[in-house]
């Protein structure tokens, strides 16, 4: 019988390599077992909507996490999606579904006042009503931060805008407008909001939330561009400043250190690292606006005038498309990417406020 003869290094190199072998199972059992302590590299888990850092050990299971599901998108009609040509912009159609030859603003109201609190309230605060179970003052203070409906003109829009990026583009918020407020007529200049996306591993987009509402879509669109392109190049109140605000809000947020940090080098990237982080500030556009039905189109059958409000709609949302391409030439936005939501209202001034007012003051 042949003996098998280690020399001292044979076998203490397959002494080492049997503890490795041994403390990766224990590892890979642990894991299993306790996956948020355990986390390696950073990526995007889509079925769960959120952005995890794992290329470090955490106490505690970090995500930025969108609050608004996917369902959120069964209320209207995607008629559009497309990529506007020449441009880095994507399209979207939005139609909100259409009853007996109305459209169905209560099914959004119902939906939108569950999307009220997490778009008034920062993840700190919203941590701290859940911990004490108090609701009903989370609710009342979500809602406290909406201007009376009587002036309301604009934040039915920003709602919208809120629950598009999340539900549709899966971009977490970071902070929103209304979180700044410390009371319901406090005006804050500014983005209507900031999202987080994930692109690829290593690659984010910081997207900046504008919302207009107009009776032309032409006006509406116009306005953002405007308001967007003032944004980035005004001396005050511009880009750079809400870089730094976001800065500072971040450390109210209900998140531990690592993840501050984290979040803070995709906001402030450094390039001086073996795999930099590629940060780039893009635009998100809520265009509403109003296409005027006459009292002999609502007598139609309810099947006809379906067909008939959705094609309209889509043709005239078609026919903007050179008007977005003409607007990005014009302010010489051509390096940034935007992502446009066309949402058509019926009597837009009379809408807009009735669905703030439902959200405050809710029938019973």
């Amino acid at each position: 019988m042949t003996r098998k003869i280690y020399t001292n290094s044979k076998f203490h190199f397959q002494s080492i390599l049997g503890k490795i072998l041994f403390l990766y199972g224990l590892l890979g059992v642990s894991t299993i077992l306790n996956t948020h302590n355990n986390l390696f590299s950073y990526f995007l888990l889509p079925q769960k909507k959120s952005i995890l850092l794992v290329n470090k050990t955490l106490p505690e299971k970090m995500d930025l996490t969108t609050s608004i599901n996917s369902s959120f998108l069964d209320l209207f009609h995607n008629d559009m999606e497309c990529e506007v040509e020449d441009t880095h912009s994507m399209l979207n159609l939005r139609i909100l579904k259409i009853e007996n030859n109305q459209f169905s603003y209560s099914a959004l109201v119902s939906e939108l006042s569950n999307a009220i609190i997490s778009f008034s309230l920062s993840r700190k605060e919203f941590q701290d009503f859940e911990k004490d179970k108090r609701y009903g003052e989370m609710n009342a203070k979500a809602l406290s931060r909406l201007r009376d409906y009587k002036v309301n003109d604009g934040e039915a829009g920003e709602i919208l805008l809120f629950c598009f990026l999340e539900s549709h583009l899966k971009a977490p918020k970071i902070l929103t407008k209304l979180e700044l407020k410390t009371s319901s007529n406090d005006y804050v200049k500014g983005s209507d909001g900031i999202h987080l996306l994930r692109i690829d591993t290593n690659k984010f987009q910081l997207i900046f939330g504008e919302s207009k509402l107009e009776a032309s879509l032409t006006d509406s669109l116009s306005n953002a561009f405007k308001s967007i392109f003032e944004f980035i190049n005004r001396d005050r109140n511009n880009i750079d400043y809400e870089m730094g605000l976001i800065n500072s809000q971040l450390c109210k947020e209900a998140l531990s250190e690592e993840v501050y940090q984290f979040v803070k080098s995709i906001i402030y990237p450094s390039a001086n690292t073996t795999e930099p982080i590629q940060k780039d500030n893009a635009f998100a556009i809520f265009a509403g606006f109003e296409i005027v039905v006459s009292d002999e189109e609502k007598k139609m059958k309810n099947d006809d005038f379906r067909m008939l409000i959705r094609d309209r709609i889509k043709e005239e949302v078609e026919k903007k498309k050179v008007h977005i391409k003409k607007k990005i030439t014009e302010y010489k936005l051509f390096n940034y990417t935007f992502y446009l939501y066309v949402f058509p209202f019926m009597e837009l001034d009379k809408t807009r406020k009735k669905i703030i007012e439902d959200l405050i003051h809710p029938v019973k």
